[in-house]
């Protein structure tokens, strides 16, 4: 092949990779913002899903969410128009409750009425005492291990320990397991989904810190205020004093240069009325003749 033809064909062909490339990446790109979006809102599929799902599709698809380790929070999916209909089936309806157990409740909720729910998986367990893990973090920071054992129905500290630190890895808590004192320290989590019921409750939580801090902006305004006018008093009294003192500086130099002035005008006065002074005349009488 000649050269000037060897060299369009690799020409052309590195342009068409390039291109092919470029499409490639973009493609990849794009697939991987999909996948963070996916990620950021993990409950957005099983969203997508249940507008489709009816009946037993819509049972199994609430198993899922449950199964479904990155998702704690299923308010979005019990507001559902296919998932609410679930309760109108008296067959369907126990799903329903657990999906409602694990948006609003705790594990000693499902001890107590377990025979209303359907059998939980092993991962529905975990979840279920992960979200009790999580009630109990927000009224307190520190925990006693014993305490939470109780609650999560776990009578194995190795056990409860494996739980805590999968919880931890699964990022819905953060905090420090103090094994030697038998205590777990929360510093944060998650939160969970708000009972119908608990929003009034909420709004006037709110609407009581909003008044607090119009309250506290009042009263900042006031000092605001009052800073200003003893700032404004402050400044008038240092004028009117520098103001003084400017005119002092003016009388005293005033009345030094009058001073200098009299003692001048007396010196020379005094100059003028005395009388001048006579001369020596030589005399030859004023000589003592020579002796012989």
């Amino acid at each position: 092949m000649p050269s000037n033809l060897l060299f369009s064909y690799w020409t052309d062909h590195n342009t068409t990779m390039s291109a092919v490339n470029m499409i490639a990446g973009d493609k990849g790109e794009d697939k991987n913002m999909g996948e963070k979006a996916s990620q950021a809102n993990p409950m957005e599929q099983y969203m997508i899903l249940a507008k489709g799902a009816k009946g037993a599709a819509a049972v199994q698809l609430v198993r899922q969410v449950l199964e479904a380790p990155e998702v704690y929070v299923f308010g979005e999916l019990l507001d559902m128009p296919n998932i609410v209909a679930l309760k109108s089936n008296p067959k369907q309806a126990s799903h329903y409750e657990l999906l409602q157990l694990f948006a609003y409740g705790v594990y000693s909720d499902y001890a107590r009425e377990s025979a209303k729910f359907p059998q939980l998986s092993p991962s529905m367990l975990t979840k279920l005492r992960h979200l009790t893990i999580v009630s109990m973090a927000t009224g307190q920071k520190s925990i006693p291990l014993a305490t939470l054992g109780i609650q999560l129905g776990l009578s194995s500290t190795r056990e409860l320990e494996d739980l805590i630190i999968e919880a931890m890895y699964t990022d819905i808590i953060h905090g420090k397991l103090d094994q030697k004192n038998g205590i777990l320290e929360l510093d944060h989590a998650i939160g969970r989904d708000i009972k119908p019921e608990d929003l009034p409750e909420i709004v006037s939580t709110l609407q009581s810190w909003c008044d607090t801090c119009d309250t506290m902006l009042s009263n900042i305004d006031q000092l605001i205020t009052r800073a200003n006018s003893d700032k404004e008093r402050h400044l008038k009294h240092r004028n009117s004093l520098e103001t003084e003192v400017l005119n002092i500086k003016a009388s005293l130099k005033s009345q030094v240069q009058e001073g200098d002035e009299a003692l001048v005008s007396d010196s020379r006065d005094h100059d003028k009325k005395r009388p001048p002074k006579k001369g020596i005349r030589a005399s030859s009488s004023k000589f003592w003749p020579k002796s012989s």
